[in-house]
């Protein structure tokens, strides 16, 4: 009754200021919906589980299990406790496979329903089977050879032995993760397909009731005629990013990220722009600057290098991307003004300030540019 209180004046007594934020993640629902049709008609062999670890790929945890959560799918994917109880606590009502490791104590004594623990190790393996005292759901992940996660597949028979031990212990699925299923070749993937389905064929002859058999990321999928296994996990697929080189996919990105030009000066030629002075314009120009910076998720190796896009029109970013301000050139533009709404990341893939594109000028992933867009940011759902 005392939390009850605690919390019914912590509302009333919180304050009430309504604002507009200088930064929106806007998530596309539509997008969201339409890549994981895509994936179901592509695959109609498997049935798909969402990924939402890392805030769901930088779309908001929340906000995407909640858009998903009608869609009667296998399961809800994420890595941690945490983000398996911020989703319960969210009334988020489909099953979650937490595939992260999980302390043995926390997985006995807690009380979240409808949850489901991964298994990535034999001696967690061990420990479980010695403690568990009360049914418990698990996924027992098989190490094909990524050497990752995951019990070796010489270890197979000692694991069977293992879950035979204790009635608690429901073997509910079996999983592996691919190492190179995105690779230009398919030769080490074929051999992991090879040592997953003997390990499957083995668990089935033992627990012939084990209801999800899942192998295969968004790049994996590609190969579901030969592996076995009924569900497919896809996390950057459904967000609108194909990172296999087989798969023809018709994907739409669901994130867009915009903030306001914050200020605006005429400089002339030969003056300095950012920390260290590395910029010197060539000639005047109109330089603006946008209130984010790499503290809001805008990659510092993109100084000088990406692109922001005011209206229809690229601007380069100039001299260095400072923690919460970044500084374009906007010459170009005729009537730019303060406020003026500034596209940090694009929705529309082939823009020059996509995640794929913004990827390929900081010679990383697009994994990385999405998980780096802090929590902290708004998410509209639109």
């Amino acid at each position: 009754m005392g939390n009850i209180l605690k919390k019914i004046i912590s509302k009333i007594t919180a304050p009430r200021v309504k604002y507009e934020p200088l930064i929106e993640v806007r998530v596309f629902k539509d997008a969201i919906l339409h890549n994981l049709n895509e994936f179901q008609k592509t695959y109609p062999k498997l049935k798909f589980a969402p990924v939402l670890k890392s805030n769901a790929y930088g779309h908001g945890l929340v906000e995407v299990a909640k858009i998903l959560d009608i869609q009667n799918l296998p399961f809800f994917m994420v890595d941690s406790f945490y983000e398996a109880l911020v989703l319960k606590q969210n009334q988020i009502k489909s099953k979650i496979l937490i595939l992260g490791y999980v302390r043995t104590c926390e997985i006995i004594s807690n009380k979240l329903n409808n949850v489901s623990y991964g298994i990535i190790d034999l001696e967690q393996l061990k420990n479980l089977v010695h403690k568990l005292n009360q049914p418990r759901f698990f996924h027992l992940k098989i190490d094909t050879g990524m050497h990752r996660q995951g019990i070796l597949t010489e270890q197979v028979e000692q694991a069977i032995k293992l879950i035979k031990q204790n009635p608690n212990f429901i073997l509910e699925g079996l999983c592996t993760h691919y190492a190179d299923a995105d690779g230009e070749t398919a030769d080490f993937t074929q051999s992991q397909i090879q040592k997953w389905n003997r390990a499957a064929t083995e668990f089935k002859k033992h627990f012939p009731d084990i209801k999800y058999l899942h192998t295969s990321n968004t790049a994996g999928s590609h190969y579901s005629s030969q592996f076995d296994a009924n569900v497919g996990r896809t996390g950057l697929g459904l967000y609108g990013i194909n990172p296999s080189p087989f798969a023809k996919l018709n994907l739409k990105p669901a994130l867009e990220m915009v903030s306001v030009i914050s200020s605006l000066k005429t400089i002339p030629a030969g003056e300095k722009v950012g920390y260290g002075i590395t910029f010197t314009a060539q000639k005047d120009m109109v330089v603006a600057t946008v209130p984010v910076g790499y503290n809001e998720g805008v990659d510092r190796r993109l100084s000088s290098k990406g692109f922001f896009k005011v209206g229809d029109v690229f601007c380069p970013l100039v001299g260095r991307v400072s923690m919460n301000i970044s500084s374009i050139d906007v010459s170009n533009i005729t009537d730019a003004k303060l406020e003026d709404e500034t596209v940090i990341i694009s929705s529309d893939k082939d823009g020059r300030n996509s995640v794929e594109n913004v990827a390929k000028l900081c010679d990383c992933i697009p994994y990385e540019i999405l998980v780096h867009i802090p929590q902290h940011l708004r998410r509209n759902v639109i």
